[in-house]
């Protein structure tokens, strides 16, 4: 059998090789040139996925293949050279035989969502001069072989994740001239690998955490032009030969850990320097005015330093700047320098926070460029009025004036910037209402005015606001009620904070509009009402803070929708009823739930168990939860029942008890009547033949027919009087309720007329 199977799979093979034979003979006829490439590109091709149905449709035998699209070959030999795959949404991996295109100079696939590794197999293309592949979700770092494409002048793999080190095989990559390793998140040194590639004219390695120095033979790299080293590990000092490069148009090196100073004497040689970029480092030293020569620089960056000394800064020369950032620094001197950049006819982004600047802003801020999209003044200690000529610069997106002392009313000239997307001028001491105008802004999506002396009520027109997002006016003193306009409007907030006011009236219904919302905080105000119910669609919400108001009810049953809530303070309201069980499974980091008048059992779970982060102080009718809590046990609800059982049956019981007690007493006291009778008057009562009767309870009973309705004679303030028959007598049975205040001195009152009407029988008789 096993012998049959093996000659059936001899005769199957050697057919399927002639058939390949066949096909082999056909492609060489039908594509000229060299077969291996129409088979790699077609390999290529079946790791592809082309969602958008486009370049790849056209890679089919109707065609010969340097007619397929984004495929380029040579005129003579009819090789592919050339692949522009880029930005045409595929995915995939690529493919091995993509080394098999020998003739290939450029290779393009950036833009796409290509994963896997970068094949070693391109490594064996030494007429490569281009490799393209940034912006992908490409892994497995960069492959040390690429060190074989002899001819590579542009390795570009940004936006990629790759991560390791950078081989150290591409030292042998004489010809690069560029290199793009930013976002590709490699670490280790760099230059140790690049140092000697003089041939190098772009270095973009931002956004990983490489490693090291930047050696001063960085100055041998004379054809350099762009530095990108931002955002890594580099330490040491920024070496003074960097500053020699006379072909450098920028020096990014923002986000390191560089130090030292920067040498005042240092000649600049950068004539042609654009973006000049060193934030956020721990340089030291007198801030160095020589950067104020290079008036050629579109973007200069010196922020988040720590250099020294009181600065006079003038930028009339600067007419191409457009970005200036000197935030951070602790900068001192008067903000009337603004006034020197007027000639910055391009200036898009002006950010001075975080010194100390002092004086009002000038006037001539109007005179600045139209262009200026970002103003940023926080953080200083600027006063005065705000300039109104501020509301010329048209094209204004963000203003930042917040944490200084600036005065008098916000601008309703704020309505003529039409870009406007953030305002903030929290923590100044602004006075008068919040303009209406600002209702305008249709762009607005976050105003924050927290921490002024604003009064007046909250405009309603601020639902106008299609874009608002975020909503701050806490630390003011306005009031009146919070406009239900603010929420059937267009705005959907993601944050509300409308704290420390002396708002009134109840929390809007609408307020449940907010399907979006993820934090409201109205506390420390004086409204009242009720929680709306409507809250519990606000599923996105995470921290709800009412704390100190007049609200009551209960907690609306559609909070149990709220499970994204982490922080709720309902402390010092009014509100009542029982604390939800669900509160246990949310994810609260902070409950509070402290001086209201909350009742019955607190679960033992969730947040309920966390001490530190629950509150519930001042609610008297609370139990149970863990004992840390020190609150009272609860009552089990079996126990209860019995509870409720044996005070029904005491109710019963306590009468029938002080009837017979009464009964009893009442017999009693008839007995000894009779003996004292017997005793007093022998002679009358032995001629009638009587003597006393001895009277139990079973005797009453049956002489009354149970005390039977029928033979009630009467009832008064201290007990009933039941007719009856005892041993065939007609007697009065009376039953007195000692439950009744002042029955029992109502009985001895009738025990003491009773005797003094036997002893006037007896005196009448003598």
């Amino acid at each position: 059998m096993k012998a049959i199977k093996s000659k059936i799979y001899g005769i199957f093979l050697a057919a399927m090789l002639q058939q390949v034979r066949a096909t082999i003979a056909m492609e060489s006829v039908n594509y000229p040139g060299n077969v291996t490439d129409h088979l790699a590109l077609l390999a290529i091709k079946s790791r592809l996925v082309d969602h958008r149905g486009g370049i790849l449709s056209s890679w089919n035998h109707s065609l010969h293949h340097c007619n397929w699209e984004g495929v380029t070959c040579g005129h003579k030999h009819k090789r592919v050279t050339r692949l522009d795959l880029f930005s045409i949404g595929l995915s995939g991996t690529i493919s091995p035989f993509i080394g098999n295109l020998t003739f290939l100079n450029t290779i393009l696939l950036y833009n796409n969502s290509l994963t896997g590794l970068i094949p070693q197999e391109i490594g064996r293309l030494f007429k490569l001069k281009v490799l393209g592949l940034f912006n992908n979700t490409l892994v497995g770092g960069i492959p040390a072989n690429l060190s074989g494409c002899i001819n590579l002048q542009v390795l570009a793999l940004f936006g990629n994740e790759l991560g390791g080190n950078v081989p150290m095989g591409l030292r042998s990559l004489s010809n690069l001239k560029e290199i793009h390793f930013s976002k590709c998140n490699l670490t280790g040194p760099l230059f140790n690998v690049i140092q000697n590639l003089t041939s190098l004219e772009q270095i973009y390695a931002e956004y990983n955490a490489f490693t090291g120095i930047i050696p001063n033979s960085i100055a041998d790299m004379r054809n350099l032009t762009m530095v990108g080293l931002g955002e890594n590990l580099l330490t040491g000092r920024i070496p003074p030969s960097i500053f020699n490069l006379s072909s450098l148009r920028g020096l990014e090196l923002a986000d390191n850990q560089f130090e030292g100073n920067i040498p005042l004497d240092m000649h600049l040689n950068l004539p042609q320097i654009q973006i000049l970029n060193l934030d956020t480092n721990n340089l030291t030293g007198p801030f160095p005015i020589l950067f104020l020569n290079l008036t050629n620089l579109v973007h200069l960056g010196l922020s988040s330093n720590r250099f020294t000394g009181r600065v006079s800064l003038d930028f009339r020369k600067f007419q191409y700047l457009n970005v200036l950032e000197l935030f951070d620094m602790n900068l001192r001197g008067d903000i009337q320098f603004i006034n020197t950049l007027a000639n910055c006819s391009n200036m898009e982004i002006l950010e001075l926070q975080g010194n100390k600047f002092t004086g009002s802003l000038p006037k001539t801020v109007a005179n600045l460029s139209t262009t200026v999209n970002q103003f940023n003044v926080e953080q200083n200690q600027i006063g005065g009025e705000i300039p109104v000529g501020i509301s010329n610069l048209i094209n204004l997106g963000f203003l930042f004036m917040s944490d200084n002392e600036f005065t008098r009313n916000i601008l309703n000239e704020f309505a003529n910037l039409q870009k406007l997307e953030e305002i903030n001028l929290r923590s100044n001491k602004l006075t008068g209402r919040i303009p209406n105008s600002l209702g305008n802004l249709s762009r607005l999506s976050v105003l924050n005015l927290h921490d002024n002396k604003l009064h007046g009520s909250i405009p309603s027109n601020l639902g106008s606001c299609q874009n608002l997002l975020y909503l701050y006016l806490s630390y003011n003193n306005l009031n009146g009620t919070l406009p239900n306009a603010l929420f059937v409007g267009s705005a959907q907030f993601v944050a509300l904070d409308l704290s420390s006011n002396h708002i009134t009236g109840s929390l809007p219904q609408d307020i449940s509009n907010q399907i979006n919302i993820v934090g409201i905080d109205v506390s420390e105000n004086k409204f009242s009402g009720e929680i709306p119910n409507g809250l519990g669609k606000c599923s996105a919400l995470r921290y709800f803070h009412i704390e100190g108001n007049y609200i009551h009810g209960t907690i609306p049953s559609s909070f149990s929708a709220l499970s994204s809530l982490q922080a709720l303070d309902l402390s010092r309201n009014n509100l009542s009823g029982p604390v939800p069980n669900y509160f246990s499974i949310f994810p609260l980091v902070y409950l509070n739930l402290s001086y209201n008048e909350f009742e019955g059992s607190i679960p033992d779970k969730g947040i309920f168990r966390n001490t530190s982060a629950v509150s519930l102080v001042g609610n008297k009718r609370l139990c149970g939860g863990i004992r840390q809590l020190h609150l009272p046990q609860c009552i089990e609800q079996g126990k209860r029942r019995n509870s409720k059982t044996m005070s029904l049956a005491l109710k019963l019981t306590i009468p029938s008890v002080c009837a017979l007690v009464g009964l009893l007493t009442l017999a009693t006291w008839l007995y000894i009547t009779r003996r004292r009778k017997k005793r007093d008057s022998m002679p009358t009562i032995l001629a009638m033949g009587e003597g006393f009767l001895k009277v139990s309870y079973n005797m009453l009973l049956k002489a009354t027919n149970e005390f039977s309705s029928s033979n009630l004679l009467g009832a008064g303030t201290f007990g009933t009087v039941f007719k009856g028959v005892l041993d065939g007598t007609m007697v009065a049975v009376k039953v007195l309720n000692l439950q009744q205040q002042g029955a029992t001195k109502s009985f001895i009152a009738e025990c003491k007329a009773l005797r003094n009407t036997r002893h006037r029988g007896m005196i009448s008789k003598l």
